[in-house]
């Protein structure tokens, strides 16, 4: 115990002399690194492949791994594998709860009478991912929603495209500058060049379509919501249906409530631009 508190003394010191600098503190940076790669896929990671994927000694993220599962953040699934830590819940229902723009969604969302089968997802850009923060769900227990806190690759989904559509072609270019997704399924976008024709189709049409690129039954509709002062989207909305229930009337009315849903939360936002 004394040396988790020699060590978080030490990371206190750091983050404050780090804040004199403007530096990021590379402990902390490598400790979010791990958190991410766990986050990502869905399963349990051990140490070996944990170093592997980012390219760090393993005595490095053995050390971390070890006292991140003391503080809670990460846990211990059998005998060598870790998992995101249940503390992290409290970090999100925080952000949940403090963050205006969740909390507006979730008023629009709950009192919109433009859709009530399908669930309603919010999500922001997070690199070249998008990370979904709210969803209200719908009345069919078939509908499309992803859990707050799921990483998806921001070029497969309706909202990564939305919020994508807003932002200079230099500035997307940028996020694919360490390399391109490997698809999820045969109508994944495929490279850049694909991406920024369907990003200008999406700007012309106001709304984005992931049609069948996440999965292969799924079509989603998204639109970009800005707030005060913003000329690029802070986050996107998007509505899903299951591609047999996809036709114009209900192409029609999806799209209609996601742009109007993204208006109202753009509105309650600030934000001017739509």
């Amino acid at each position: 115990m004394a040396d988790h508190v020699h060590v978080a003394k030490v990371s206190l010191q750091m983050i404050d002399d780090t804040e004199q600098r403007g530096k990021p503190v590379p402990a902390l940076v490598r400790t979010k690194r791990i958190l991410d790669a766990l986050s990502a896929g869905g399963k349990p990671k051990g140490v070996s492949e944990l170093a592997r994927l980012l390219d760090l000694p393993k005595s490095t993220v053995h050390g971390l791994c070890h006292t991140l599962v003391d503080l809670g953040l990460m846990m211990r699934v059998g005998p060598s594998q870790f998992a995101v830590g249940p503390h992290v819940l409290s970090w999100a229902n925080a952000f949940e709860g403090q963050s205006d723009l969740t909390q507006e969604f979730m008023r629009i969302a709950d009192a919109t009478d433009l859709i009530s089968k399908q669930a309603i997802n919010l999500s922001i850009l997070t690199g070249d991912e998008v990370m979904y923060v709210a969803c209200r769900r719908g009345t069919d227990p078939l509908g499309v929603s992803f859990r707050p806190g799921v990483r998806l690759p921001a070029p497969f989904t309706a909202t990564g495209k939305a919020m994508m559509s807003t932002m200079r072609p230099e500035e997307v270019e940028a996020i694919f500058a360490g390399g391109w997704p490997e698809p999820w399924t045969k109508h994944s976008v495929p490279d850049l060049k694909t991406l920024m024709h369907e990003l200008e189709e999406t700007r012309e049409r106001g709304y984005s379509i992931d049609d069948g690129q996440l999965r292969d039954a799924m079509v989603c509709f998204g639109a970009p919501v800005f707030s005060a002062n913003e000329e690029r989207a802070v986050a996107g909305i998007a509505i899903g249906l299951l591609s047999g229930e996809v036709n114009d009337a209900s192409t029609a009315l999806v799209s209609h409530a996601v742009l109007t849903l993204a208006q109202k939360l753009s509105q309650r936002l600030g934000g001017r631009r739509h």
